[in-house]
């Protein structure tokens, strides 16, 4: 599977401090044996998340893309509204899962508002910001990602 990473994080975006979260994901990724199609660091801007959202779902470059950051209550929290805004398709299962396992760990986990979606031929998973959130959200679900994505390109469900 080819997979994008989006980083989405003012501080990170600035230079102001240093994108942890992105390569752990990428590290997690890497070792499912899942190619790195990109990676990218963006504001913390609900146009500019939109924009890189279709460009790499449209351009399918990548069969999943994971944004981590801006999933949760703060002001400039954008990421599940970006998402939802050029979805073609919700998945909810897959945030309902995360945050259901990220519970067993971080009580707080309930106040994600991650989203998953599908836009063209392309899964969109929204991850929390943290390094440890965002790889124990992936971990959760990445039993059935090759599956939803074998699905969402035309296999059958059997």
């Amino acid at each position: 599977m080819r997979v994008a990473i989006l980083t989405i994080s003012d501080s990170a975006a600035k230079g102001g401090r240093q994108d942890a979260s992105g390569p752990a994901v990428v590290a997690f990724c890497r070792g499912l044996g899942w190619e790195i199609a990109e990676t990218s660091c963006l504001r913390d801007d609900p146009a500019a998340i939109r924009e890189q959202l279709c460009t790499i779902a449209d351009s399918k470059r990548a069969d999943i893309i994971f944004t981590t950051g801006g999933t949760g209550i703060g002001p400039r929290d954008n990421t599940p509204e970006a998402t939802v805004a050029i979805a073609e398709r919700l998945i909810p299962g897959i945030s309902e899962e995360m945050r259901r396992k990220g519970m067993e760990k971080t009580p707080t986990a309930a106040l994600s508002r991650a989203v998953s979606a599908v836009r063209a031929h392309t899964i969109i998973v929204n991850l929390p910001g943290s390094p440890k959130g965002a790889v124990e959200s992936l971990e959760s679900i990445a039993h059935l990602l090759p599956h939803a994505v074998h699905v969402l390109h035309g296999a059958r469900h059997d």
